[in-house]
Order: structure tokens, then C-alpha cells, then sequence
């Protein structure tokens, strides 16, 4: 309860600078622009935003062009690595794919083949979750299978149920030490006059009730979602 009273405080805080023309705080981001939080450069995912990085439980295609016996799909184990014919372990854990091609493409010329053609495609990011509540049809943790964007993870939940409050839709995040919270409009989102950000594994998106009487819900009854990530 606190923490929803916090964020109600920090957003009406972040309206009332807003209209009397001041500077946001430090820390307020545009929510077309949200960082990636701070678990992505530990378990893999896109370290700061750009490149994937392979993480733990992730499940790999691994191709050698014209050497079909060399094809695989393999599971990065809990150590971040994976097993293949020829070669034995490779660390495939905090890599890109490049840098995982590169190394399998080394290993394998490395007295097996003459200029291998190696290529690794992400089959399953399993290493990356996100989990839904609230007004979506399937509540639950889902896997990231790629770039993935707010209306896709809802997607993923079957979409919003009859009930769902269209602005009530708050995405939770951390970033930097902090947890932060943005909240969207998805009627918005959806007719392209506000962003549709990635999501990323372990954000949090909660979908208010429309008539619930949560703290939240009375917050966001009150003023117009916005796309701002806030510190709570």
C-alpha cells in the first residue's frame, strides 16, 4: 500500500511541475526513451539497449553452413554455457550473437574446417521474463521471445479484460538502484499518439480495474496517464 501511495504522490508531484511550466526532476525520463533496467547487464539482454546479450536458460539454434551434422539447439546452462560437437563448452552467457558466431567460427577452423559459416539465432529468451497482473485475460510470468513492446506483453496475456481501465496501466522498472514507474495510456498507444516502449525481463506491468478502489486506482481516476518513468 505505501508503495502505491508513493508513486501517487511522485506522479501528482511530476503533473503539478509540469503545469506551472517547471523543469522535471532528475530522474524523470520520456517513456519512448526508457533505460534498460539493471538486470539486463547481469543475465544477459540488451546491455544498454542495443545488443542482445545471451543469458542463462536462453535455447540457441546453431547452424555450419553446409556441414548439416554440425547443426544444433542448445540450452545455455546455468553457468552460461553451452556443449556442441567438435568443439566441447563454449561460454556462451553475456555474449552477442556476433561475438558468439565469432568464437564458435574460431573454434571450428581451429583444425576441423576450412572457413565455417557459423550462425546462432535466439530461439527462446528464456533468460528474460515479464510478468502481467491485474485486468489482463492470462496473469502470470511470460518469457521475452525477442524485442518485445508494452502492447505485445499484453498481447502475450491474451489482452486487457472488458474491465481494464484503458489508463490505468503502470510499468515498473529497475533502474540505476531505483524503482521506477510509468504510467500509459493504451488508448493512446494503440492510435500512435504516445509511445509503445520495449519491455524488458523482470519489469512488472500492473492493469488497473476501471471502478477498483485501490489507492492506484483512485490516482489515476484523477489526472491522465502519462508516459514518464518516475523514481517511487
Amino acid at each position: 500500500m505505501r508503495s502505491w501511495i508513493s508513486l501517487a504522490t511522485t506522479l501528482l508531484l511530476a503533473l503539478a511541475l509540469a503545469a506551472c511550466g517547471g523543469a522535471p526532476k532528475r530522474g524523470y525520463l520520456d517513456g519512448a526513451s526508457l533505460p534498460a533496467p539493471d538486470t539486463t547487464t547481469a543475465s544477459g539482454a540488451y546491455e544498454g539497449g542495443t545488443d542482445y546479450r545471451i543469458g542463462a536458460q536462453d535455447l540457441l539454434e546453431i547452424s555450419v553452413f553446409g556441414v548439416d551434422e554440425l547443426n544444433r539447439t542448445a540450452r545455455v546452462n546455468s553457468n552460461g554455457q553451452i556443449s556442441l560437437p567438435l568443439v566441447g563448452g563454449i561460454m556462451a552467457g553475456g555474449r552477442t550473437i556476433p561475438e558468439l558466431e565469432q568464437e564458435l567460427a574460431a573454434r571450428y577452423a581451429d583444425g576441423f574446417l576450412q572457413n565455417p559459416q557459423v550462425s546462432v539465432f535466439v530461439k527462446e529468451f528464456t533468460s528474460q521474463r515479464v510478468t502481467l497482473e491485474g485486468a489482463v485475460k492470462k496473469p502470470g510470468i511470460y518469457p521475452l521471445t525477442g524485442r518485445t513492446s508494452l502492447l505485445q506483453a499484453i498481447a502475450m496475456a491474451e489482452g486487457l479484460e472488458e474491465l481494464a481501465d484503458l489508463q490505468g496501466v503502470v510499468l515498473f522498472r529497475q533502474v540505476n538502484g531505483q524503482r521506477m514507474a510509468a504510467a500509459f495510456d493504451m488508448v493512446a498507444v494503440r492510435n500512435g499518439t504516445a509511445p509503445d516502449p520495449q519491455v524488458y525481463g523482470d519489469d512488472i506491468i500492473v492493469v488497473e480495474r476501471s471502478g477498483s478502489k485501490s489507492t492506484l486506482r483512485e490516482f489515476l481516476r484523477s489526472v491522465p496517464a502519462f508516459a514518464l518513468f518516475l523514481a517511487i
